[in-house]
């Protein structure tokens, strides 16, 4: 299948495309049927130099069956060659790669609460939760438990004091 995609050249972090039709099996930077233009990252968006491209032998290629990449027909829609595609629904791009985890953690437990109402089998593993809740409070009181016994040690220390005291 022929495609109109980008061919990479230029120099280590100056990147510059050649807009090329090549057949959809050659590698990226390989073999290519024909140059039609050429697109340079760096520059501006209000700048000419930017993307060049025969408009002509553009559609020449898609009358021959010739398929854009999604970069490249972004590019073509931008010079109003043939329409812009639809963006992408990426809710994720939007958010620090730090909080996607919480956010995706999240948005999985809301599904599971809404099923729980439904289920009836649900409820019962309400309460069982609730039940776990229960066997912690008693492990909170067990520390508690612990420092009486250290402030008794403390007080038995002090009696002895006043002892040697006289």
């Amino acid at each position: 299948m022929l495609r109109i995609r980008l061919s990479m050249g230029g120099v280590r972090k100056r990147p510059i495309y050649k807009i090329v039709i090549a057949d959809g099996r050659y590698p990226r930077d390989g073999k290519f049927i024909e140059k039609i233009g050429s697109y340079n990252p760096l520059l501006p968006k209000d700048k000419k130099e930017r993307i060049k491209i025969e408009a002509e032998r553009v559609k020449y290629w898609m009358s021959k069956g010739a398929q854009p990449t999604l970069r490249v027909s972004r590019l073509l829609g931008e010079l109003q060659i043939m329409p812009m595609p639809k963006p992408g629904n990426n809710p994720q791009k939007a958010i620090p790669k730090k909080d996607r985890k919480k956010s995706a953690e999240e948005s999985k437990e809301a599904p599971k609460e809404e099923g729980k109402k439904e289920d009836p089998k649900a409820e019962a593993k309400k309460e069982q939760p609730k039940a776990e809740a229960k066997k912690e409070e008693p492990k909170k009181e067990e520390p508690k438990k612990e420092q009486p016994k250290a402030e008794a040690k403390k007080e038995e220390p002090k009696k002895e004091e006043p002892k040697d005291k006289k």
